[in-house]
């Protein structure tokens, strides 16, 4: 046999596989979505299927009220929602505005308080304004959000929590005089 016609039949049989091996791939997709449909796991078909959180306790609600002060501050500060009824273990967010009615920028700080005092225990905030000190430009109007869940061994007696946030200046805490403030 000569060697041209073994390498061209080599190349027929490799050619061959390469196009099974090709094949084989593109018939694995719809293979995979198939034992995915039947076994159930890593589903692909049922996108519209959103889980459910199976700890929120929809036999009971608490009425969260809310509250602001400014202490020192030329700011207004104020919860977008006075109150909001609200079920344990359910994702909660609302927000509080402020606007700096002072002509200078002011850096404040917000401190949290609970009514009943017991509730803050219950309280899991997610993301709040609280967290960090914040700076108002002068006139800067800001929505600042708090997200929270609240813990379903909050005890059965407890049905209104007051959410109260104190904004204090920090410059002030530090002794600075601040200059150029309005009203």
């Amino acid at each position: 046999m000569n060697t041209a016609a073994a390498n061209r039949r080599l190349l027929i049989k490799l050619s061959v596989v390469a196009a099974g091996m090709f094949g084989f791939g593109f018939a694995l997709v719809p293979f995979y979505n198939a034992i995915c449909n039947v076994t159930g796991v890593n589903n692909l078909i049922k996108r519209d299927s959103r889980p459910v959180n199976t700890q929120v306790d929809l036999n009971r609600t608490v009425t969260f009220e809310f509250d602001a002060n400014a202490i020192g501050l030329a700011w207004h500060f104020s919860p977008v929602q006075r109150s909001v009824r609200v079920h344990p273990g359910e994702i909660v967010l609302v927000e509080y505005e402020v606007v700096n009615r002072s002509n200078v920028a002011v850096v404040g700080q917000a401190i949290p308080s609970y009514g009943p005092k017991l509730a803050a225990a219950y309280v899991r905030k997610l993301e709040c304004f609280c967290f960090q000190q914040q700076t108002l430009q002068p006139g800067e109007v800001r929505r600042m959000p708090v997200q929270f869940v609240l813990d379903g061994d909050l005890p059965p007696d407890v049905n209104t929590i007051t959410l109260s946030y104190t904004f204090f200046e920090v410059n002030a805490a530090a002794g600075e005089p601040r200059s150029g403030s309005a009203g």
